[in-house]
């Protein structure tokens, strides 16, 4: 027994290496931090001088980034297929309704208890992954998502059923200790999502670079070479599922914000679900700057394709560009950029990444060539 565990691969070689992983601190890494400075001072220098409609635009994408996020935990790095994700987004936006509405809760009071609600439900739904995977696991999420609206028809005392939740404006009053008024809660929600995003990226960033972040990529990659590492394999896919469905909880009692008033069989379904889907493939799975970049797709795509053609023609549109952004870039967009990256450092010799110690070809201090088997300690 012990010699097994000593001779299981560590976690952090467990299975496969994306092929558009890069090292910390190298060149392309610092290309996409920079990218992501850049679309962090857009949304807030260039967004907070914008008109309601864009204003609201962007709100929506960063709302949609924050649920994305939540769905990379456990698609892009725990690597469970989620196809329902739509119903936690419901289950927060509901909760905020009837907190509001019902008992009369300021609106922002009620994300952390959207955030508990879907954690927890989260906990309950991840438990058939520890006994199914792949398709199957999907065709649960899927029934879970599907399910969704009829159930809130069926609470239609409390939810409003078929009629829909509508929490009036007056509701959504901006806090005294932010200096905006009812008339500028559409910028108030703005600055709020700012906020909110910034948090969620950098509590992402922290999980990914944590022993339990590389727990879900050695789960999500070998689970065998795993669990002989030590790893909790029930333990981390419970928790993926309950993490990622808190996270877009936050983004679920978001939406509610923004849209004012809610109906399941709307705003709920399906569709909502393939969105989010969508924003991740397009974004890059298992990136830290992929959700915000899907989400941006996933807003604005459908958006200027409308303006080119009406009805079927939009729908038809929309669907070429996803194909054409799927062929193109099969590593989502985040994934294509370091491929163009490191295209660059092979035509710009002084932009090479210097090679890592543990990476380079054994040396002889004697000048001989270096010999054709390398030491066992060395990685491939």
């Amino acid at each position: 027994m012990v010699a097994s565990r000593q001779s299981a691969p560590p976690i952090r070689e467990a299975g496969r290496r994306l092929p558009w992983s890069i090292r910390r601190n190298s060149t392309p890494h610092l290309a996409l931090l920079t990218l992501g400075v850049i679309l962090a001072a857009v949304i807030v220098v260039w967004g907070g001088g914008l008109g309601e409609f864009n204003q609201g635009q962007l709100t929506r994408v960063m709302i949609y980034a924050i649920a994305i996020a939540g769905l990379n935990i456990a698609t892009g790095y725990t690597g469970l297929v989620y196809v329902g994700h739509s119903a936690f987004f419901g289950i927060s936006a509901y909760t905020t309704g009837i907190l509001v509405v019902k008992y009369g809760w300021r609106a922002e009071y009620t994300l952390p208890i959207a955030f508990i609600v879907c954690f927890l439900v989260g906990l309950v739904i991840g438990l058939p992954a520890l006994r199914i995977r792949g398709l199957y696991l999907a065709m649960v999420t899927l029934a879970f998502g599907v399910a969704f609206p009829e159930v809130i028809a069926r609470f239609s005392d409390l939810t409003g059923g078929a009629q829909g939740l509508t929490i009036r404006r007056a509701m959504l009053r901006p806090p005294a200790f932010s200096g905006f008024t009812l008339s500028d809660r559409g910028k108030w929600l703005y600055w709020l999502c700012v906020v909110i995003l910034v948090i969620v990226m950098v509590l992402v960033h922290n999980i990914v670079r944590s022993r339990y972040g590389l727990a879900m990529m050695a789960a999500r990659d070998n689970e065998i070479a795993a669990a002989a590492s030590g790893v909790n394999l029930a333990a981390v896919k419970t928790i993926s599922f309950g993490l990622s469905g808190a996270l877009t909880g936050v983004a679920g009692g978001l939406f509610a914000m923004y849209l004012g008033s809610l109906v399941a069989n709307d705003s709920f379904t399906l569709l909502n679900a393939i969105a989010l889907l969508t924003g991740l493939v397009i974004g890059g799975e298992a990136t830290r700057f992929g959700p915000i970049i899907g989400a941006i797709a996933v807003v604005y795509i459908p958006y200027y394709t409308s303006d080119i053609g009406q009805g079927q023609a939009a729908a038809v549109l929309f669907g070429a560009a996803l194909i054409l952004i799927v062929f193109v870039a099969p590593e989502g967009l985040t994934g294509a950029f370091f491929r163009l990256t490191r295209k660059v450092l092979q035509v710009v010799p002084g932009l090479r990444t210097p090679v890592a110690p543990d990476q380079r070809e054994p040396h002889d201090p004697t000048g001989n060539p270096p010999t054709e088997n390398p030491p066992t300690h060395a990685r491939p």
